[in-house]
């Protein structure tokens, strides 16, 4: 059997595939794309998530290209579509939707030596930890998610990260959906929503942005009796092979306090 060149084009996805055993058959990634380190290091780089070099990316000759909605351009996607035999478009929004993932993945690279065995325990492990979390009662608080600054940027309901969270009991503002893609999805802030006083918790993210210890101020400002911590946002915004261990660490702070 002939394997499959594939380039993958978001980090979650890279990350997955190499869980599934398909890191021999990497031939390209984002420099986005850097877990895990050692089976990445020496797969060819096309650029960012939004940026993609396509000449660099013809060259691969990849038989497969791995997308994602959020991540990715759709004018990238329709390129690719000139030169590369399968794209596998992803669009994880809610965490059980990463049960549904594997099962593409596996579908689309069925007969890859070890793919069927390690799909079924990549469901088997992110099952396991739902099922934690949704085995204790959590009290309900009001979460504000931030993931940039200048202007202030958070996510509506509708994304993998609120919809995550919710699995801690934690709703996240505004209330608002941003529809199926686009930039109403991780929506500004002007700052001086009414909302923002009555948020419990605010969540400052690793990533995009790299918010530190000299944002917390600022972010306490911006939520006067909320409390202030940083998040480590792979953990709650990659899905994936990273799912199960999101929900884990999900659950670590929600008990905490």
């Amino acid at each position: 059997m002939t394997s499959p060149r594939i380039a993958s084009l978001v980090p979650s996805a890279t990350e997955t595939l190499v869980a599934l055993g398909l890191a021999p058959c990497l031939v390209a990634r984002t420099g986005f794309c850097i877990h895990p380190a050692e089976a990445v290091a020496a797969v060819p780089k096309v650029g960012g998530t939004k940026d993609v070099n396509l000449a660099k990316l013809r060259r691969l000759a990849p038989t497969h290209v791995v997308v994602n909605v959020d991540e990715n351009r759709r004018e990238t996607a329709e390129a690719l579509r000139e030169f590369v035999p399968e794209i596998i478009v992803t669009h994880p929004r809610r965490p059980e939707d990463n049960l549904a993932l594997f099962e593409q993945l596996r579908a689309a690279f069925a007969g890859q030596p070890g793919v069927d065995e390690r799909a079924a325990a990549l469901s088997a492990g992110f099952s396991a930890a739902l099922a934690r979390c949704r085995g204790r009662g959590w009290p309900g608080e009001n979460v504000l998610y931030l993931i940039w600054r200048e202007p202030w940027m958070t996510v509506a309901r509708d994304t993998y990260i609120s919809t995550l969270l919710a699995e801690a009991g934690w709703r996240s503002w505004p209330d608002m959906a941003g529809g199926e893609h686009g930039a109403g999805r991780y929506p500004a802030l002007a700052g001086d929503e009414a909302w923002l006083h009555d948020i419990d918790r605010v969540l400052l993210s690793s990533e995009p942005y790299r918010f530190g210890p000299e944002h917390l101020a600022e972010a306490q400002a911006l939520c006067p009796r909320a409390r202030v911590q940083r998040v480590d946002g792979e953990l709650l915004s990659w899905w994936g092979a990273r799912g199960a261990a999101g929900l884990d660490y999900l659950r670590g702070l929600a008990a905490a306090g």
